[in-house]
């Protein structure tokens, strides 16, 4: 299968440092689905959100079209697992209450994938994707850093679709009837410094970093991001806002 592969590389770090979504993502979204039955987890990535989906749904089907990502998945008796391209999966017609896509609808060729959303959801099931960016709120001093990282050090090599996350996802098509989430919507972590860096050395531009130079780009960070922490062990407050669109089929 082609499509932008940028995390099998660092499949066992993105399982280990990409964050949790908040329950009340999921808590809204299971409570506008017309039932519970079955929800499908579009490119799950190492299955963060479906996790979360399957305390809510009876079954998660959980799709990613890269195998080395759905290896270090994390397992759960109502979490099925299958190696799929998000435009062509093996639902059934009208078999889903809940079509999720967390951090990745942005890597979709969309009209195939919406078309493909409209076949496997049942009438009145609900169409959820939302993402983060590369906003962290932790000190002004190492939000400064984090920004410089984003903007300077890796700005060559961040994808085209990486546009589409600092627009927020405003710019997309959405032929749905929009839903709103209550919110704000945010990420909240309590980080050791070895999991900030973690968390950014798996973004899509590091790996292209990496790919492209042979070296890790966090290295060049990693000092003065250590001396802007403290004791590497102590634990920060993490805070990454999310942004979403959803709707009803």
């Amino acid at each position: 299968m082609s499509f932008p592969d940028h995390f099998s590389p660092a499949a066992e770090e993105y399982a280990r440092f990409r964050p949790l979504y908040p329950a009340t993502i999921f808590d809204q979204l299971s409570a506008l689905a017309p039932a519970r039955e079955r929800c499908w987890d579009v490119a799950t990535g190492s299955g963060q959100a479906a996790v979360a989906l399957a305390e809510r749904f009876n079954a998660v089907i959980a799709t990613d079209a890269s195998a080395a990502q759905l290896a270090q998945a994390v397992r759960h008796p109502r979490v099925e697992y299958r190696v799929e391209q998000a435009e062509r999966s093996s639902l059934a017609e009208g078999s889903v209450d809940l079509i999720a896509i967390a951090a990745a609808l942005h890597w979709f060729d969309l009209e195939p994938f919406y078309r493909e959303v409209r076949r496997v959801g049942r009438v009145g099931s609900i169409f959820a994707a939302w993402s983060y960016g590369t906003t962290m709120r932790i000190s002004p001093e190492i939000d400064r850093l984090v920004g410089r990282y984003v903007g300077e050090h890796l700005a060559p090599y961040w994808p085209p679709e990486f546009k589409r996350v600092q627009a927020e996802y405003r710019e997309l098509s959405f032929p749905f009837e929009e839903l709103a989430l209550a919110g704000p919507l945010e990420i909240r972590a309590e980080w050791t410094l070895a999991q900030l860096l973690g968390a950014m050395s798996t973004w899509s531009a590091a790996t292209r970093f990496r790919a492209a130079t042979g070296v890790a780009a966090i290295a060049a960070y990693r000092s003065s991001l250590a001396a802007a922490w403290g004791p590497p062990e102590a634990r920060r407050s993490v805070s990454i806002p999310i942004f979403a669109r959803v709707g009803r089929l």
